[in-house]
């Protein structure tokens, strides 16, 4: 008896689809105007958003910002805080001057071991001050990351986002790509558990398209095998480079 229970314990288990895992930078607002204040708050966590199932998050490898090309390191002003009932930060970040801020976080290596390989998730956010849009489309150079075709702020809910996958500098042709809604306040639910993720491809040139059904925040994922490897109780295993955005689609105020 104990040998079938342990048996249909594992089909379960089997049988239960993974939840992905999200890297994630949550700006308070990703546009600022001149009456919301001079600055932004973020919120960084590892997590499972639509389950709203929080994972512990290290202390980043590096965290920083991009304004008009140049690069600033915010590693040592992050601040420890509670997400989604875990390890995660928190960060208000004085916004100076107009333009566009690209928020850029490299994490320790995560150890999965259902999947027997560790993920690093490189992931960004975008929030534009002042009216002024410029540098939307402004690639990091990290070494995997999705650049955003389609302006990454100022989307209503039914638009479409398109990005670019690149590893290394160069597109990934046919890069599968992961996506899900942060599920924070809306209270979605779904249909089926296959409909938490959704997945999309993209095409030989590595360029990717998706129309957000509703408002909020929405998080891609492009997700890769790293050309090295991280040992593990003496062996060596396999890494797992996601390239994440996070992108906030707004509610249609229109007729």
């Amino acid at each position: 008896m104990k040998r079938m229970t342990a048996g249909l314990s594992l089909l379960a288990c089997l049988a239960a689809p993974a939840m992905a895992h999200y890297g994630m930078i949550i700006p308070s607002d990703p546009m600022i105007s001149q009456t919301d204040g001079r600055s932004v708050s973020l919120t960084m966590s590892f997590s499972h958003p639509f389950e709203m199932a929080g994972m512990t998050l290290d202390r980043p490898a590096a965290f920083s910002v991009t304004h008009e090309g140049e690069t600033s390191d915010l590693l040592g002003v992050l601040q420890d805080a509670q997400v989604m009932d875990e390890q995660g930060y928190t960060l208000d970040y004085p916004l100076d001057r107009p333009g566009t801020y690209i928020f850029a976080m490299e994490p320790q290596p995560y150890w999965e071991p259902a999947e027997d390989a560790f993920i690093v998730h490189y992931t960004k956010t975008y929030v534009t001050a002042y009216g002024d849009d410029e540098g939307w489309d402004t690639e990091l150079g990290l070494k995997t990351e999705i650049v955003p075709l389609s302006k990454p702020f100022g989307l209503w809910e039914g638009n479409v986002f398109q990005g670019i996958v690149k590893l290394d500098g160069a597109p990934v042709p046919y890069a599968e790509v992961e996506v899900e809604f942060l599920n924070d306040t809306a209270g979605a639910s779904a249909p089926d558990d296959l409909m938490i993720t959704q997945t999309v491809k993209a095409d030989a040139n590595g360029v990717f398209t998706y129309a957000a059904p509703a408002a909020g925040w929405w998080g891609f994922a492009a997700l890769n095998t790293a050309d090295y490897t991280l040992p593990q109780d003496g062996t060596d295993k396999a890494v797992e480079l996601g390239a994440v955005i996070w992108v906030r689609f707004e509610a249609w105020t229109g007729q």
